[in-house]
């Protein structure tokens, strides 16, 4: 069980240390805006309903998201990420500012900011629509995205690569911040999509799901039994894989032998929108204050079933996370 690997004063020990790291976080960052409204009536229009709106809510999504929920921790955190010159680079640049967040490594490129727009009505989602550019960065916002990663992780203790095939985790920028941060003695934590998944060779925690996994293995994959893995680890060349389950919870697998489940500590499941951010962010901030790979994960792990319990991509506090432990 998680608890023979983590007392509540060891706990308490590493959230506090973690108040005094940086985490650089490098990828794709997105707003989240939520319309929640009523259904009364069919269109006439057409047969779709319609909704109207009574709330809108703005969020921080992707890179983003994981750059609140370190800050939440009390960590100090700095987003490398790429805006639109637009409203919603904009809103997004204000809310990370009123979260304490670094902005400094935002980078305004000729493309909009990445918005995912979700219509909800009886807190159902009916409706997603996205507005993005998601080909590959180039050129002269390539090199600055490139110049404010290198400076993001000169200053950090630890490193998040949160990549949402959105452009600008290019393979030339993952090798250089890998390398970067492996000279430097930190680790990097790998949150992959298909595009670049076996781009990140060298990363400390390489965190797929299972979905993502077995897409990129081109195979489903016999959870259990660790050698299944084991395959999967030497080809991505990382110290650890951490595979997330959803309501099955966490396996990882860690390239000195070592293998572990982690079951699900989630109460309620209300959406699973920004678990894997919050999964991240505690992942990184946990081994930035000298966490153990297995300890990281059990503390992601619990912060992932306070993140589901909430509606959209939110923060999870160190209260909220000691709160979980002391219930579990």
């Amino acid at each position: 069980m998680p608890h023979a690997l983590l007392s509540h004063d060891r706990l308490l020990q590493l959230l506090d240390a973690a108040r005094h790291v940086r985490i650089a976080i490098i990828g794709d960052a997105m707003l989240d805006v939520y319309l929640r409204g009523e259904v009364e009536r069919i269109s006439p229009e057409a047969p779709v309903p319609v909704v109207r709106v009574r709330d809108r809510r703005d969020a921080l999504g992707g890179a983003a998201n994981v750059a609140q929920n370190v800050a939440a921790l009390g960590a100090t955190s700095e987003l490398v990420a790429a805006i639109g010159d637009d409203p919603a680079g904009t809103q997004l640049r204000t809310a990370l500012r009123g979260i304490g967040a670094l902005e400094d490594g935002l980078v305004t490129v000729a493309r909009p900011t990445t918005t995912k727009t979700r219509v909800l009505a009886r807190a159902q989602q009916l409706l997603r629509f996205d507005e993005e550019e998601d080909r590959d960065l180039d050129g002269p916002d390539a090199d600055r995205l490139a110049d404010a990663a290198a400076r993001a992780v000169a200053a950090a203790d630890a490193v998040v690569l949160e990549d949402y095939n959105k452009g600008v985790l290019r393979p030339a920028l993952i090798e250089a911040v890998i390398t970067q941060a492996r000279a430097k003695g930190i680790p990097v934590v790998v949150d992959p999509k298909f595009r670049h998944f076996f781009a990140y060779r060298g990363a400390t925690v390489f965190k797929p799901n299972r979905r993502e996994l077995e897409s990129a293995m081109g195979a489903a994959l016999d959870l259990e039994h660790a050698d299944a893995l084991a395959h999967v680890l030497a080809q991505l060349q990382c110290d650890h894989l951490l595979l997330t389950l959803g309501e099955r919870g966490m396996t990882l697998l860690s390239r000195d032998g070592g293998s572990l489940r982690i079951p699900t500590t989630a109460r309620e499941v209300y959406d699973v929108v920004g678990a894997g951010d919050t999964v991240t962010a505690y992942l990184a901030a946990m081994l930035a204050a000298g966490a153990s790979a297995p300890e990281a994960a059990v503390i992601a792990n619990y912060a992932a079933g306070v993140e589901v319990g909430k509606l959209g991509a939110q923060q999870v506090s160190r209260d909220e996370v000691l709160a979980a432990f002391a219930h579990d």
